[in-house]
């Protein structure tokens, strides 16, 4: 058996080819994300960057940290706290103290990311002047890097400064030094100190200061403007690679088991031979199997060996295009290696299990048949794990839609929920194949000529080989309209929710993190004709069943301004209700009802008990809750909506708001303009990891089915053979192989816009059920792209072939052998 099995691999070369490089590729590509996954799971070690020199620093509390029944539960405060004035006076008793400030900063012609400190803190990092000097005005600066030289004189949000002195960059922030005493007025906060003195005095000093942090050694790293970036661009790739290692994980598998099943169903008359000549269905079987495994165990090992070659490719790529930090590369890992080899091998043989039971069965008396007409494609299997599917797809969304639609719109559920109706609908492929082809087909085949109708026939009667050549075409256009559908869709319901919600004519926002001053507000709300409502962004935390900690955004406005300028989507309650003594939540509280107490924590981390005034609505997740400015701590002013007042004209309270804002710096926005630049699209991580996802999959699928065509040309040389010996030309013959894979390019379209389709009619519905009025956004353009792209793909791949095999005399190739 084993003989035979070899001479068969020699013999039909072609066939295994192709389930060799559908394989080979698989692998490579589970190898590459498992290995890219495996290698953002830690971090290198990073050392105090900012205040590297500095002694010790003292930080204010910036954790909210609450006991409960199975541990302490943490979380990072919106507002941070500033070290108690009387630790302070302690403090600058055992040596100099230095408040540190950190804020960002606009500046024509300067990197995006400049961030301000005050002068005194450069000796930390520390910063050495290479040219100029020191400042000493409010409009003196030093800067790091090269953008500018001393003279120059720059444009910022903060006002027009002059550049004294510049500094060589570190490489972890682009600075720009300020007086300390401008720094105060441009950020007034200050909630972390640089002492001068013993670690064991300072930390004696701050001892009954609750919260109050002393970093010395590398603990120093915490009072940096980004400690857990590190963690954070794990957290971020973790989600990329693992997002894009689950879907490449079920399009490589879903295309090789579907080129070996393929790959069987051809040699269907092969097999006849074979049990007239005495073999046993038993045999039949191990000599598949055995066959599969020969290819598996050798397209696993070149897979493998492709992608140790792929990966630092990756992860170059993930650099430059910034989604990952510039320590990231490969490590040195064996377990990727492993799991895709096995898991190559499993599909391998689990890709003609069932495909080998059917070659067993077959019986001598197939060996006669010249007809290539599937009498049954669809085996009972196909039929029960189907429907099964079919069925399970259709209960998990109607119960997420009945009993929680807030998690369609999650990513981990609209990433994942389309493979399982992607495999249903690839299962129950043939049942559709034969009247989608006929309805393609009608219109070309009622033309003159027989052209039309041979196309329609033949993909009508080859059922299996049309649903297999469609099924990667099936999984690019399902991925893409599923996916970019998906995201496109929730971003225009949480710009539609924002939409509606306001009902301001303007939206000013600031130019810099500081917020508006109390100067400016006075300033806008003197503006004639102008109803101004100032809010602050905030957060308040709750303890939900006693072990969850929950983060919830809060802004913080005044009741009477809010009605004016906000539409709340209110399920209970009203607006006006709102005091200090109030909170207004949403409908995903644990405690949601009017007039109920909730026990809280503010901001800053103060506890306080609020009474419920009013409920919103859940919506897409972003209506956070609502309280009044005491109840946001120190949180600066960093929006005030404007409603026009009766008979005012809009053009001149426009100017009149930019000149109130001209002093400080701000923007001046129209509602519908603040509503696209404050919700223009998903975050780019998340685009990105979409686009690797697709690109990942156009590319494997556009190969495989390539592949699939290949194979199956090379199946049909006596069918070509037949039509010329029947008096087509050679360019007909040509003609007719091409019109018929852009047809089955056109059935896989059809039925993966159909999976996109029910993928998006449920996130809608779901938001529906959420109170949010929008529209189905469907990709149309990348689904015409992806479509077209493997319409180029089967054109090539069926006529080249097809080409070359006519170039030989049709006698010949009818004779030939299978």
């Amino acid at each position: 058996m084993l003989s035979t099995t070899l001479l068969t691999l020699r013999l039909r070369w072609i066939t295994f080819i192709g389930s060799f490089v559908a394989l080979s590729l698989g692998v490579a590509l589970i190898a590459v994300m498992g290995l890219a996954l495996a290698s953002s799971l830690d971090a290198p070690d990073r050392g105090p960057e900012r205040f590297a020199a500095a002694r010790v620093v003292v930080k204010g509390q910036d954790t909210l940290k609450v006991p409960t029944s199975i541990g302490d539960r943490t979380r990072k405060l919106a507002q941070p706290r500033a070290v108690p004035t009387d630790a302070v006076a302690k403090l600058q008793d055992l040596g100099t103290v230095v408040e540190d400030r950190s804020f960002a900063v606009r500046a024509e012609g300067g990197p995006a990311d400049l961030v301000g400190h005050p002068w005194s803190t450069a000796a930390f990092a520390p910063y050495e002047l290479d040219a100029g000097r020191a400042p000493d005005a409010a409009d003196e600066v030093v800067v790091s890097g090269d953008w500018a030289r001393p003279g120059t004189r720059v444009r910022t949000d903060g006002g027009t400064v002059r550049v004294v002195g510049t500094a060589a960059g570190l490489g972890f922030e682009n600075a720009v030094f300020y007086t300390d005493a401008r720094a105060a007025e441009l950020s007034p906060r200050s909630l972390q100190l640089v002492v001068d003195a013993d670690a064991a005095a300072v930390r004696e000093a701050v001892r009954g200061s609750e919260g109050v942090q002393v970093l010395t050694g590398d603990a120093r790293r915490y009072a940096d403007a980004d400690p857990d970036r590190d963690s954070e661009a794990l957290t971020a790739m973790n989600a990329m690679f693992g997002t894009a290692g689950g879907v490449t994980g079920f399009v490589s598998v879903f295309v090789v088991a579907s080129t070996f099943a393929f790959a069987v169903a051809q040699r269907r008359r092969e097999f006849g031979l074979l049990r007239t000549a005495g073999a046993t269905p038993g045999q039949i079987r191990r000599m598949v199997v055995y066959e599969a495994l020969t290819v598996g165990v050798l397209a696993s090992a070149a897979g493998c060996v492709l992608g140790s070659y792929g990966a630092p490719k990756l992860a170059e790529w993930a650099v430059d295009e910034g989604l990952a930090p510039r320590w990231f590369t490969i490590g040195d890992y064996t377990w990727p290696y492993h799991m895709a080899f096995w898991t190559g091998l499993f599909v391998a043989l689990c890709g003609v299990l069932a495909a080998s039971w059917r070659a067993g069965r077959t019986g001598p008396t197939e060996a006669l048949r010249e007809a290539s007409v599937d009498t049954r494609p669809m085996t009972w299997g196909r039929w029960l794990f189907g429907t099964a599917l079919l069925i399970t797809a259709a209960v998990t969304l109607t119960l997420a839609l009945v009993t929680n639609p807030g998690d369609l719109l999650q990513r981990k559920t609209y990433v994942s929920r389309p493979m399982l109706l992607i495999t249903a609908v690839a299962l129950l492929a043939p049942v559709p194949v034969r009247p989608l082809a006929r309805l393609i087909a009608w219109l070309p085949a009622q033309l003159p000529g027989a052209g039309g109708m041979l196309v329609r026939e033949n993909a009508a009667t080859g059922v299996r080989r049309t649903a297999a050549v469609a099924a990667p075409v099936l999984v690019t256009v399902a991925l893409a309209g599923s996916l970019l559908g998906a995201t496109t869709t929730l971003n225009e319901a949480k710009a539609t929710e924002v939409r509606e919600q306001t009902a301001a004519d303007f939206v000013v926002t600031p130019a810099g993190n500081a917020g508006f001053d109390d100067a400016t507000l006075q300033r806008l709300r003197a503006v004639s004709g102008a109803e101004v409502s100032a809010s602050s962004s905030s957060a308040v935390y709750v303890l939900e069943d006693g072990v969850a900690l929950i983060r919830s955004d809060a802004r913080a406005v005044e009741p009477e301004p809010l009605a004016t300028t906000t539409r709340l989507p209110l399920a209970a309650g009203k607006v006006s209700d709102l005091d200090d003594d109030s909170i207004i939540v949403n409908e995903e509280w644990q405690k949601h009802t009017v007039g109920e107490r909730v026990d809280v924590w503010l901001g800053d981390g103060t506890r306080k008990s609020l009474k419920i005034a009013a409920v919103m609505t859940i919506g897409t997740g972003n209506n956070g809750v609502y309280v009044t400015p005491r109840n946001a701590p120190a949180a600066p002013v960093d929006r005030v909506d404007v409603r026009l007042s009766d008979d005012a004209d809009a053009g001149t309270v426009a100017t009149g708001l930019r000149q109130a804002v001209r002093a400080s710096g701000g923007e001046v926005l129209t509602r519908d303009a603040w509503v696209r630049a404050t919700y223009p699209e998903t975050n780019r991580t998340t685009r990105m990891g979409f686009l690797l996802v697709l690109g990942i999959a156009l590319l494997y699928t556009g190969i495989s089915l390539a592949n699939t065509m290949v194979m199956a040309t090379s199946d049909r040389v006596r069918e070509l053979a037949v039509l010329r010996l029947a008096g087509a030309t050679r360019w007909q013959v040509l003609r007719l192989v091409g019109a018929e894979a852009l047809m089955v390019v056109m059935v896989g379209g059809l039925l993966g816009a159909l999976v996109a389709g029910l993928n998006l009619v449920g996130m809608w519905s779901a938001l529906r059920l959420l109170s949010v009025r929008t529209s189905i956004e469907i990709p149309w353009a990348t689904l015409a792209a992806a479509l077209g792209v493997c319409a180029v793909l089967a054109l090539i791949s069926a006529v080249v072939p097809a080409g070359l095999f006519l170039r030989r005399r049709a006698v010949e190739l009818a004779g030939v052998r299978e």
